[in-house]
């Protein structure tokens, strides 16, 4: 059985996809703020070439040491992250922060492991990572070190209950759990020196987000983000936003028109393949790949609502 924090991200794997190969290649970041570097993954479909590459990674500098932001899907993208740090700090990588449980961006963490720096994440990453093991093995092996074994499969040895500050040497970075929203194991990182934060996949731009947790807890949770104070947020999937508030309305307009239609057809007594085709349908056009998201949406809607 799959766990709620990771059937999105993996249902799509039941129809097959092609492995991620190659050697690791330089890895491109930008320079956001001082001390502050993202890589944009890119927006393709989980069965496509290159679906290790599709997270929003990064790292933070300070005086003192340097914090890694999620690690990509493979070991490849991991050890290319790891590469560009070095390419521009010698300091110490004493963190690698996870913001949930998703493989495209913990299937990287082992690449780290010479620095031997604390894994920081949620209070439930630990958890949602000893269930999901298997089915990362089963499905994801290419994308490890051949042979594929659990001990890749890095979960947290620092758990945040609620909050966390990380001293990184005159940068603080303050990390917070959240509620179950989009998994049951979302965290986000701010650095309080830029003014950046680092949503996770609680923001999704472009890309229509992807439903493993509780839609009215991500809903809750995106009113809570909407007040913070921030210069910019990198979410975890498509462009770094100076709007935060704005970037989150385009989110909550989905998912608000998710439970909607979910309850209407519901109430009607409408099939699954019809809520799937009726379900948000204005909302298409709005965003990418909705195709490989919108029906597995419309189910864990169904599973959560239909006992109301």
């Amino acid at each position: 059985m799959w766990c709620a924090c990771v059937g999105a991200l993996l249902w799509p794997l039941a129809f097959g996809r092609p492995p991620a190969t190659g050697a690791a290649e330089p890895l491109t970041v930008l320079q956001l703020a001082p001390g502050v570097f993202v890589h944009l993954g890119q927006q393709l479909a989980l069965d496509a070439p290159g679906h290790d590459d599709i997270a929003n990674i990064g790292f933070i500098v300070g005086s003192r040491c340097v914090a890694v932001i999620d690690t990509g899907g493979s070991m490849r993208i991991g050890r290319a992250l790891r590469s560009a740090i070095r390419r521009r700090t010698s300091l110490p990588i004493c963190y690698v922060v996870n913001t949930h449980v998703h493989v495209d961006h913990v299937l990287g963490n082992a690449a780290f492991q010479p620095d031997h720096p604390s894994f920081v994440g949620h209070w439930a990453l630990a958890a949602a990572i000893a269930r999901s093991r298997d089915f990362f093995l089963q499905h994801y092996a290419d994308d490890l070190d051949q042979p594929a074994d659990a001990g890749q499969i890095i979960a947290p040895d620092q758990a945040v209950q609620h909050t966390l500050t990380l001293d990184l040497g005159g940068r603080q970075l303050q990390l917070q759990a959240w509620p179950t929203a989009h998994t049951d194991c979302d965290l986000t990182v701010l650095d309080d020196k830029s003014g950046t934060l680092w949503a996770g996949d609680l923001l999704f731009r472009d890309r229509l987000p992807a439903l493993d947790g509780d839609a009215g807890g991500w809903l809750a949770v995106i009113d809570q983000l909407a007040r913070l104070q921030v210069q910019r947020t990198v979410p975890g999937h498509g462009p770094v936003t100076t709007d935060l508030a704005a970037a989150l309305d385009a989110e909550r307009r989905y998912l608000q028109a998710l439970i909607d239609g979910v309850r209407e057809q519901l109430a009607q007594g409408g099939s699954m393949q019809q809520a799937i085709a009726q379900v948000a349908a204005t909302e298409k056009p709005h965003w990418l790949l909705w195709d490989s998201t919108h029906p597995h949406n419309v189910a864990r809607a169904y599973e959560q609502l239909e006992w109301e």
